[in-house]
């Protein structure tokens, strides 16, 4: 029976590449004898070499005393042929991602190792049950599902086939913890959590390029504003398109074509043309030495006499901006606008044109801000026939009082609401298909991508009901099904409950 505690705990690692390499790593370190393996002669030894000198850096840096790095140094071991694997308790894979390699390994791992040997593959986007059902005992093959860097990136997300047993499931998770790393257990589908929840950011910021709102650089500055580490452009070019298309496409259509996962024509146009990022130099920013080149500023046009009204319903939000205004403007202090003031109002959900004639405001004079995420960024668009003069004292009494805007062009939504509302709209449907827990859900998606809380915290802080009010008004405006709510998000809302609360 395997015991992931136990003192004399021996594992075997397939492949020695950067994931192979980092697992073992990690095992080494927590005392575990690790035997890796590579169908590439030398790549064993040049794996032992490599990880050996990580030691030597971690401690020189102080990070690892020098006895720890000895007997860390002394539990690896460079296997010559996979027979050597057979005395292992588990085998973990770390090869190509491609369905017939790993199921072939698989079946060719049965021969050599002990029938109470686990079996884990550290697919990212693959079906295990799939790579299971070529086994002779299916029952024994988990998912493992680390992330690159392994010993820095502390989430791995343990998968359970649909003809697994229970045990290897529980087996891998107390394994993670020993390695250090936070364990989140998924069932087996497409995308498992952290690549199934990475789908808002990535292609509703397609989604608002697509429609001409904003720019790349816009986008990115706008969800960092809101919190993210990162804007979905910048992502896309760090990772590569190369890699970033197969697995948006990927997740789309192993979901039968789902709304909510659709991909944008934009990316395979920009693959063709070679623009896959970093990598190649330019992608949706240009790079020199590895860094994007910075993008002028455009200048901020000049205070005008233009008097400002500011919508009062709701006087906090009216306040807040007010007080970000220039010195000097004029402030409109009305009930209702005046016959010459720019008009400005907080939608949610909603663009500017619907939020003017809903509010009987002249479209020609009215300007939106989104509310939600005005502390430290402001997102401001017109109608498509708001004049440009009250356009610009929009934009000079906000930029000369020191904010920092951004100009869109008219979204419902804006762009921060309606990136955040697909991000916490598929996390709960996520848990309503009781993927994984919400608890876990978070925790993958905070560890895995970095974001500033995981996507039910993210619904929670701004409010299910608030959420769902996003989600219904786009999908009213645009009438298509991506924007549909989830189950899961529609009944919390009703109940006012926590969207991390799970089914009792």
């Amino acid at each position: 029976m395997f015991d992931p505690d136990s003192k004399h705990l021996v594992i075997g690692v397939v492949g020695a590449g950067l994931m192979g390499r980092g697992i073992a790593q990690i095992a080494a370190q927590a005392g575990i004898e690790v035997w890796i393996f590579d169908t590439r002669t030398g790549a064993a030894d040049e794996a032992v070499a490599a990880i050996a000198a990580t030691f030597d850096t971690l401690a020189a840096k102080g990070k690892l005393d020098a006895g720890a790095r000895d007997a860390a140094v002394a539990r690896l071991r460079a296997a010559t042929a996979l027979a050597d694997l057979a005395g292992c308790a588990l085998v973990i894979e770390a090869i190509v991602e491609n369905l017939d390699a790993k199921r072939a390994l698989f079946c060719e791992l049965e021969s050599v190792v002990a029938d109470d040997c686990l079996l884990a593959t550290n697919t990212s986007s693959l079906s295990v049950t799939a790579i299971a059902s070529a086994c002779r005992l299916p029952g024994r093959v988990g998912g493992f599902h680390f992330f690159s860097p392994v010993p820095l990136m502390k989430v791995v997300e343990v998968i359970d086939s649909a003809i697994g047993e229970a045990r290897v499931g529980d087996a891998l998770v107390g394994l993670a913890r020993r390695l250090g790393h936070r364990p989140v257990r998924a069932s087996d589908t497409p995308g498992f959590v952290v690549n199934h929840a990475g789908r808002g950011l990535l292609t509703e910021g397609l989604r608002v390029l697509g429609e001409g709102i904003a720019q790349p650089a816009e986008v990115d500055r706008i969800l960092r504003a809101a919190g993210f580490r990162m804007g979905p452009f910048e992502l896309m070019d760090m990772v590569g398109l190369d890699v970033s298309r197969p697995v948006m496409e990927s997740i789309y259509e192993q979901y039968y074509q789902e709304p909510r996962y659709r991909p944008s024509p934009i990316i395979r146009q920009r693959l063709a043309g070679g623009l896959l990022g970093r990598k190649s130099g330019r992608g949706f920013y240009t790079y020199a030495d590895g860094k994007p080149v910075p993008q002028p500023d455009t200048p901020l046009p000049a205070l005008a006499a233009i008097p400002l009204w500011v919508d009062g319903s709701d006087p906090a939000r009216r306040s807040a901006l007010l007080a970000r205004t220039a010195l000097g403007c004029v402030i409109d202090d009305g009930a209702q606008p005046g016959p010459d003031s720019a008009c400005v109002v907080f939608p949610v959900g909603s663009d500017a044109t619907g939020a003017a004639l809903d509010a009987g405001l002249d479209p020609r004079r009215t300007l939106a801000i989104d509310p939600l995420f005005m502390d430290s960024h402001i997102s401001l668009m017109g109608t498509p026939i708001t004049a440009q003069p009250y356009r610009d004292a929009v934009l000079a009494a906000l930029g000369h009082g020191g904010a920092s805007v951004t100009l869109i062009r008219d979204s419902a939504g804006c762009v921060a609401q309606r990136v955040v509302a697909m991000i916490v709209n598929i996390g709960c449907d996520i848990a309503q298909q009781r993927i994984a827990t919400p608890t876990d859900i978070d925790a993958a998606v905070t560890l895995g991508l970095g974001y500033p809380q995981g996507p039910l915290a993210l619904g929670d802080r701004l409010g299910a009901s608030t959420v769902l009010t996003i989600l219904d008004r786009l999908h009213a405006f645009y009438r298509d099904p991506r924007y549909r709510p989830s189950p899961w998000l529609v009944r919390r809302a009703r109940l006012g409950v926590s969207l991390l609360t799970p089914e009792s």
